[in-house]
């Protein structure tokens, strides 16, 4: 049986650079349901530069993307803590790698695994740099065509990683007809490999129906309130939403997991005596009448009469003696 869908809410920028925020973060998503939580793990003098832009210029304090980066950083010793704080709570701490400074970071923190973004997948200085720990991969594939994100399959199965790939939209929020669900199907067919989804539709729509399609994996990012500053606030759930949205997904897993055997309907014996139906008849019917299709009526419970699947088995029979209207019809009444 399939393992049950590894859950991933991601946290990103919402902490705003604030460590109490980032704690506050932990212990509510601890009890969303969720498996992992996760975070991006930005130096900014490792990965930026002044020349980045901004994807949105949203900052009121931040003169540059390279700012920004600068702020949202966290000292190794409050990296441990973090950490630390998610393993108390059992969540499983990720957090997405943006430079090879990062990746070492990481690595002294002792993540099991490591995500790559979307913006990262072509990155394959760092993807070896990864893929050297040994540790299982999940790659992101929101910018990447079929050409780009086979290369990057290929080149990280070269060296033996477990490998994930996440069909995912970089729009913010993505709409709809853009979350390309199609797509979940056509990773598993293409790579042969576990395949999930990471969304940014800010509901649970496209989740749960990943998951119906077949999607392992999910990720999603997560923020107190939607109306909280930051770049990704207005596409992420709720902690309300988190929570059902888990809801969801085991709900499918159960309804997946568990085949019927359509052909075995023995559970339903004694309700089908109670809610199928016997033949009687409609009218008061005399001695040697012939049955009509206009004479007949079907009324619970079974098997006081004839089964209302043989009615066309009684009609034209005569009737040996009289029958009263709302009388059972059985095989004794028939010529």
């Amino acid at each position: 049986m399939r393992k049950p869908t590894f859950v991933i809410a991601e946290i990103g920028q919402a902490h705003d650079g604030s460590l109490g925020i980032l704690h506050s973060y932990i212990d509510a998503v601890s009890k969303t349901g969720v498996d992992a939580i996760k975070f991006q793990t930005h130096i900014a003098e490792a990965e930026s530069s002044i020349h980045e832009p901004f994807r949105v210029n949203f900052s009121y304090e931040d003169k540059t993307r390279y700012d920004y980066w600068d702020r949202m950083g966290f000292t190794e010793e409050q990296w441990v803590g973090i950490k630390e704080h998610c393993d108390k709570v059992g969540l499983e701490f990720i957090s997405s790698p943006f430079s090879q400074a990062a990746v070492d970071l990481l690595e002294r923190l002792g993540v099991k695994r490591y995500k790559i973004g979307s913006g990262e997948v072509t990155n394959f200085l760092m993807l070896e740099k990864i893929a050297r720990t040994g540790k299982p991969i999940i790659l992101s594939s929101g910018m990447s065509s079929f050409a780009e994100l086979d290369e990057a399959v290929q080149f990280v199965q070269s060296f033996g990683n477990e490998l994930s790939v996440l069909q995912c939209t970089t729009s913010y929020p993505t709409p709809p007809e853009r979350v390309g669900l199609n797509v979940i199907p056509e990773l598993k067919e293409r790579y042969k490999i576990p395949v999930g989804l990471s969304e940014h539709t800010s509901n649970i729509y496209a989740g749960i129906a990943a998951v119906a399609m077949g999607a392992e994996l999910l990720e999603f990012h997560v923020v107190f309130h939607k109306q909280i500053f930051g770049p990704d606030a207005t596409s992420s759930l709720t902690l309300e939403q988190t929570t059902q949205l888990v809801e969801g997904v085991r709900q499918v897993e159960a309804s997946l997991f568990n085949p019927v055997d359509k052909s075995d309907n023995s559970q339903y014996t004694d309700l089908k005596k109670i809610f199928e139906k016997s033949l009687a008849v409609n009218k008061d019917l005399p001695s040697g009448h012939k049955i009509s299709f206009d004479d007949l009526e079907a009324k619970k419970p079974a098997g006081y009469g004839i089964a209302a699947s043989k009615f066309r088995e009684v009609i034209g029979k005569e009737l040996k003696a009289d029958l009263k209207k709302w009388d059972f019809l059985n095989e004794e009444h028939l010529i």
